[in-house]
């Protein structure tokens, strides 16, 4: 082989060598490949761990929502003693409240020692904003509030009522039916209404009235 070809392979491994050592360098995580994960997730300390963190709107595909919603969101403990979620707050600090599967308020919610608890959809407890401002298809600063003054902020996935989350969205409030007043009925037609009481009846016509009788 000439001189100049054995330069030109030297050359070109070490071309691939330096390519292999950068690519090595830049690792495989989601910020240098550039994949954001479908939902959100995040982790506090070493057992406790939030998977799937959305917000729920109504049924509308995209664009700003401002309305109620719910938060979902399955937290999981490793640990050896229950944590306590005690607050959810949203955008620009939107709470929501708690309420369990039966939809009775909840002050805190437990999630047990090598547990999880879902919050969200049919059978579980849910957290609900009463109203909320979101872009549906983005994501929205969320932050969970737990005991011993623990708390975790992150970001939501917001998504609409549809797919894997139908059945997930804000339950719209039940109408009550405006109460009818009864209607007066009518006497029929022949009938005589009946007299006060205690009104006297004046005599009819061509009758004598009775005289007082005469002294003796």
């Amino acid at each position: 082989m000439s001189r100049s070809l054995r330069r030109g392979s030297i050359a070109a491994i070490a071309a691939l060598a330096i390519a292999s050592l950068s690519s090595c360098a830049a690792g495989n995580t989601s910020a240098t490949l550039e994949i954001k994960p479908d939902n959100a997730s995040a982790t506090l300390g070493t057992d406790v761990r939030l998977n799937n963190i959305v917000v729920v709107t109504g049924d509308e595909s995209s664009g700003e929502h401002t309305g109620p919603a719910n938060v979902t969101v399955n937290i999981s403990n490793t640990g050896a003693a229950p944590i306590e979620l005690q607050s959810i707050t949203v955008g620009d600090g939107v709470a929501a409240t708690f309420a369990d599967d039966k939809g009775a308020p909840l002050p805190v919610v437990l999630v047990p020692a090598g547990g999880a608890v879902l919050l969200g959809g049919p059978g579980n407890p849910t957290a609900k904003l009463a109203s909320a401002t979101v872009s549906v298809g983005g994501y929205v600063a969320t932050s969970f509030s737990f005991k011993n003054h623990e708390k975790l902020d992150t970001e939501a996935q917001v998504s609409p009522n549809k797919g894997l989350y139908k059945g997930f969205g804000p339950t719209p409030a039940p109408t009550v039916p405006a109460a009818v007043p009864p209607k007066a009925t009518a006497p029929a037609a022949g009938t005589t209404a009946p007299a006060a009481s205690g009104t006297a009846t004046a005599p009819a016509a061509g009758s004598s009235t009775p005289s007082a009788p005469a002294a003796h």
